[in-house]
Formats: C-alpha cells, structure tokens, sequence
C-alpha cells in the first residue's frame, strides 16, 4: 500500500514541461497505489469550473484515469486554484478536501493543509485570503462573464508577483507558533503541507511531545513528491523536472 502526496505543480499553458512530467509521474507512481492527495496550487489559476481550456481538460482526463486504477484522489484548494470546484472533481474522479483535514495515514493521524494559513506575518495576505475563502464573494466572482474573471486572474497574479517582491523572505514563510498552535488544536504530531516552495522536514514539540512537519516541493525545477507507506517513515522524494 502507497499513498503519494504533491503540491504546488502550478499547472499552466506556459510551463509544459511540468504538464508532461505530471502526467508521466501519474503514469508511473500513481497508477494503481491506494491514495493521491494533491495539496493545493496545482494549477496557476481557477477562474470556475466552465473555463475548460485544453489543459485543464487533459489534466482531467488523465486523472479519471489514475483514479479508474483504482487510486483515490483528493484535491486541496491552494491560493491560487481556490476557485476549483465540484464539477471539475467530477470529471477528474477526484474529490475535493476542506483545509485543514486530519487523514488517518495508516495509523498516524495527520493533518494536511496547502500551508498559506500558517503565514500568519503576512497581515495583508491573510486578510485577503480571508476574503477569496468567503463563499459569497467567490459565489458573486463566478457569476461575472468569463473574460471578466481571465482578465481578473491576470490582474491578480501581477500585483502578487509585484507585492512578493518586496516582502521579505521570512514574512512570506510559515510562523512557527501557529504550526504548533493548529497541530496541537488538531491533536497531531504530523503536520504535511506545500505552499511555501521550502521542501523540507522539520522536528518540532507538539503536545509535549516530537512531532514532524512535512514540507512538499513546488514543480518548478524537480518533480517532487511525498511517499508514505504502513510501517515506514514518509519519504520526500525529488527528481529533476
């Protein structure tokens, strides 16, 4: 039994590079192991489930095919996909997984999540990110025309790319207190997220006792990737892209 977890592909018709080396991975790793989780950010942008650009469409089909191989699929919401939704899972036979979620991984329960949340320095993200989680504001976004919300999706990855610039580099990384703060509210002692394009394992105390936090890798030079089996320590993998 397998269970392989991924993040930060940021999936887009510029990088087709990343879309072929996911779709090898898929290929070769994920067909047929009992789980894949995808942990958020795996495409640059979402602007609703009626965009269906060819990409998101081939992305979709070779997921039915994975999870039609009887691996189970499940899709976290990043900060740059929040906007993925149930009928996109749908065509992808992958479901959609609130964060955070605490998963019995063969006997550890472990919390996941995409990761923005714990960057708790970064004030005028986390009240934006407040914001883009509302329902109702995501529910008024969808129902603008199509182009609007392309036009909306390019605006929004400029002022990022633009404010990211300027911050610095620990504001834009996990607060360590809040890591302990939800890992302790969850009970855990295994935290496994993405987000911060920092792949790593980090030992920690939660509880009064060892915990772990596992950071995946973004796929912007490796393909990365978390392998974890019953009886085994989590294994982060890398290979170049």
């Amino acid at each position: 039994m397998t269970t392989l977890f991924i993040s930060d592909l940021h999936l887009e018709e510029s990088r087709p590079d990343i879309t072929e080396a996911f779709l090898g991975f898929l290929k070769e790793k994920a067909h047929g192991v009992e789980q894949l989780y995808i942990l958020g950010d795996f495409f640059e942008a979402w602007i609703g489930d009626d965009e269906r650009t060819p990409l998101q469409e081939q992305i979709a089909a070779a997921l039915r095919a994975v999870s039609e191989s009887g691996t189970e699929i499940f899709l976290m919401h990043g900060n740059r996909d929040f906007l993925i939704g149930h009928d996109f899972c749908d065509r992808a036979g992958a479901t959609l997984l609130d964060d955070p979620t605490v998963v019995d991984l063969y006997g550890t329960p472990t919390l996941l999540m995409h990761g923005d949340s714990l960057c708790t320095a970064d004030v005028e993200y986390q009240k934006f990110r407040t914001n883009m989680r509302n329902p109702q504001w995501q529910q008024m976004i969808l129902q603008r025309p199509l182009a609007d919300r392309q036009q909306m999706a390019r605006q929004l990855r400029e002022i990022s790319m633009a404010k990211n610039q300027g911050k610095a580099e620990t504001i834009m990384d996990v607060t360590p207190e809040e890591v302990v703060k939800d890992m302790e509210a969850h009970g855990v002692q295994r935290l496994i997220h993405g987000h911060t394009h920092r792949p790593a394992e980090h030992h920690l105390q939660a509880n009064g006792q060892p915990a772990k936090r596992i950071v995946l890798g973004d796929w912007d030079t490796h393909v990365w990737w978390l392998d974890v089996q019953p009886g085994q320590e989590p294994v982060l993998n890398k290979q170049p892209l």
